[in-house]
This record gives structure tokens, sequence and C-alpha cells, in this order.
């Protein structure tokens, strides 16, 4: 295989290196989602690592083993399978102790990862952006720390206890562990200001509402984005195919523009300290006004997907916003019994296809409605001359009919967000809501000498869009 390392000068070397062999390892217990087949997410995190399955091995188990995670006779087993196969890997769909770690390499004579490992790894493989790089650095730094003294086991103390009597490999893993610790520090205290800097920008946008989508890896989070948008960001077939946050504009018909972003995916046990260290990348959805939550219906676990990326939310405090699940993918799924079972367990889901359209429209038409719900209908007066106040409406809400009158007077009829119309009396204007009478007609009707639709069109960027 052709593979790629990136040197810090920004210089890259180009490598033949064949994949290295796994054999992965499940130990299901009471708590554990039951997949089918059995050990398939684990098995695409490893081929988004770059690794080739050879084998697999599965136990039931009501605890695991404190010393080795897995039964004895089961880790013979993988012992025997490595050998076999020439495995170079052992990978766990759990999280081991770093004593379980020890013990397992020790008798089955190969490396072992566990599942946390194996998702920092894709992580480090796909972080593009330096934000993104700083983030899964600290969390491979927090994942390390305590799992030094594995890593130092060539170095035992090779002397009796007593003050000033330590071994080498002692000296060298509190040396380790200072080094480990300050650069956690400095690497905490950069994202901080990332973080920072990202609320800012996110604020500079409020002006625009704010959609945000959220979900499982591999769900076609960006393929929508694209389909939505006819934007061009980059898509896989993969899990974590990419990590950092994109936000284009998305022109919703007979409401004007908006901004979608699109978000890291989420994955089951995703670790917590990796959620922590992509704080700043999830600032885009803590701050939308609507969640898209995508979800793959054609994945035999998609229930289980759907709860995962609720627990993330929960994570991150913001699951009491409004959400639409969104079913994505519905065009590979044969037997419409499944899709129509899903809409039984989640009434108010709405199931799409991103790659053919089907449903779009349908999605476009409920995020009009559900950020609609906080618009009021005004007349909004101001002078002729007033353009700013003519293209912020035109802008931020829907316009009606716009009436000009005698002393140089215009009148615009529009449906906007109340939260805009101090904004828009501090650009000179004066703001009234509607009245109608049982007809529907406006009472006392300002004299109206022309009338036509506004036809400026926004200009400028947004602040703080990606516009790559």
């Amino acid at each position: 295989m052709l593979s790629a390392v990136k040197r810090r000068n920004g210089t890259t070397i180009r490598l033949n290196r064949e994949p290295e062999k796994a054999v992965l390892v499940g130990v299901i217990l009471p708590t554990t989602t039951i997949e089918d087949p059995p050990l398939a997410e684990l098995a695409g995190l490893a081929d988004a690592a770059g690794v080739n399955v050879v084998g697999q091995v599965t136990q039931r188990r009501l605890a695991p083993d404190a010393a080795t995670f897995i039964g004895r006779g089961k880790l013979e087993d993988v012992k025997k399978l490595v050998r076999s196969l020439r495995a170079d890997l052992v990978i766990f769909d759990n999280d081991l102790s770093p004593a379980q770690g020890r013990n397992i390499e020790r008798e089955v004579g190969a490396r072992v990862l566990d599942r946390t490992q194996l998702i920092l790894d894709i992580f480090a493989r796909r972080a593009q952006t330096y934000e993104a790089q700083l983030a899964v650095e600290l969390a491979q730094l927090e994942y390390t720390l305590p799992r030094l003294k594995r890593m130092w086991t060539h170095l035992e103390r090779q002397t009796k206890g007593g003050v000033g009597l330590r071994g080498p490999g002692e000296k060298q893993l509190e040396m380790d562990r200072r080094l480990i610790a300050h650069r956690i520090h400095e690497l905490r205290s950069e994202l901080e200001v990332i973080h920072r800097r990202r609320q800012r920008e996110v604020i500079a946008r409020k002006q625009f509402k704010t959609v945000s989508l959220v979900g499982y890896t591999n769900a076609g989070k960006s393929t929508l984005m694209n389909s939505l948008t006819h934007a061009d960001v980059y898509v896989e077939d993969a899990l974590f195919a990419t990590l950092d946050t994109r936000t284009r504009r998305w022109q919703l018909p007979g409401w004007g523009p908006v901004l979608l972003s699109d978000t890291v995916g989420f994955i089951r046990d995703l670790p917590h300290h990796l959620i922590a260290s992509f704080k700043a990348t999830l600032e885009e959805a803590r701050q939308a006004d609507l969640l898209l939550h995508v979800a793959d219906g054609s994945n035999p676990a998609v229930l289980q997907q759907i709860s995962a990326a609720y627990r993330v939310l929960e994570e991150i405090g913001i699951e009491g916003k409004d959400t639409i699940l969104v079913i994505n993918k519905i065009d590979r799924i044969a037997d419409r019994r499944r899709v129509d079972a899903l809409l039984d367990r989640y009434p108010q889901a709405l199931p799409i296809s991103a790659q053919t359209g089907e449903g779009l429209a349908q999605l476009t038409q409920m995020v009009s409605e559900l950020l609609a719900r906080k618009f009021i209908e005004v007349d909004v007066e101001t002078t002729v001359d007033n353009a700013r106040v003519a293209v912020f409406v035109k802008t931020h809400g829907e316009v009606f009919s716009q009436r000009y009158h005698h002393e140089n007077r215009l009148t615009i009829r529009c449906r906007l967000p109340e939260e805009y119309l101090p904004r828009i009396e501090r650009l000179g204007a004066s703001v009234r809501r509607t009245r109608h009478n049982g007809s529907g007609q406006e009472q006392n009707p300002a004299p109206e000498i022309e009338q036509s639709r506004i036809e400026l069109e926004p200009t400028g960027v947004i602040p703080g869009e990606d516009h790559t």
C-alpha cells in the first residue's frame, strides 16, 4: 500500500508499505450494542485506518476478565489466530485498561489496540486544519498519560527501593509525565483561544439564521450539504471522512439565506476527552437555531446510532434544541417496510435521499416552518433613500409589498424574526405590527401612489463564513 508521512516542515515522504493485518476481538457484555454482522463497525474503523482485517473473535461474558478482558480460552484462540494468519495487530471493540493491554500483548505476541486508540489514529490521519490537529494531539496525550508505564516496561527498576535509588525506567517515566502534562496545558490554552475566537465568529453571524447538521459518522451529512447548498465539500463513503466544520449559505425558497454547517460525525462510545478536545469545532452546533440530525436509514444498527448521537448531544448540552430527525439513504432500502418501521418509532422524522433528492423539498419546507415560528408580519416605514433598511429586510425576511407615499416615505410590508425589529429601528426606520379587519384587509391603509416588489439584492460576505 502506498502511504505518506508528513514531516513538521511540510514535506511529504511517500512509502511503499503493505497494510497491517489485524484480528478483531469483541467482548459482548449485557450492555453492549449487538451488531449484525458482528464487529461490522469496528471493521469499518479498521478500514478507515488502513488496516486489513484477516480474522474475528467474539465472546459473550457477564463481566470482563480483570486481567485480560477476554476469557483465557478465547485468548488462546486469538493467539493461535494471530500466529496462523501472521497478524500484526489485535484490535478490541472495547476500551482496555493499561494492565489488560500489557497482559494481552504478552500472551498473543502482537500489538494490541483498543477502540479508543483506533478512533484516535483515524482522527490523526484525517485532521487537516491546525485546529483539528491540536484537538487530536490533546486527545492522544490525555489518553497516553495514564498508560506511560506500559511504554517503559523495557526499563524496569534496576535497584531496590529507597530515596535516590530509582532505576532509569521510573526516572524516564517521570520526565515523560512532566513533559506530557506541560504539553497538555499548552494545547488546552491554545484551543481555548481558538474556542473563544470561534464563539466570536459564530456570534458575528447571528444576523443570519443558522442550521447545523449533526449525527452519526458516515450518515451522509456532507452529501446532504452539497445537495442543499450546491457546494462541493469533500465526500467519502468512510467513517470520519471529515473532521472540520464547514459552513455554506443555503437559500431557502420564500425565506432567504440561512447558514448551514456540517460538523464532525459522532460514534458510539466516543471518548469523553475527544469530545472535549473538539469543543471549538462543535461550537457551530451549540449556537445553531436548528439541528438536522441525520441518520443512515440503510444501516441495520440505525436505531442504536440514533441513540448514540442523542447521547453525544446530551453530553455537549444541546439536546434541548429544536431538531429535525432526517432518515437518509432511503434509496438504499429495498424493503419499504423498514422505512415505515422507523417512522413508527420516530413519527416526526423525515425520510430523504441526499443522493437522489427524494424528500429534500419537504425538508426545506419543514426547516422554513420551524425557523418561521418566531416571525411576525410588520410594516416597516422609512425614507425612500434609506437603502440599508430595504436590503436588510430583503436579506432577512419575506417581502410582500412596498408602497411609496408623499413626502418621500416608503412602507414595506414583510415578515421578519421578531428579534430583528430593534435592529431595523436603529437603521432609521419605524416598525409596527400589521392589523387586519375581518375581511383580511388592513385597516386605514396609507395613501398609495406606487406598488412594486423590492429588487435590491444583498451584497457583501458573511462574517466568519468559510468561502473556500
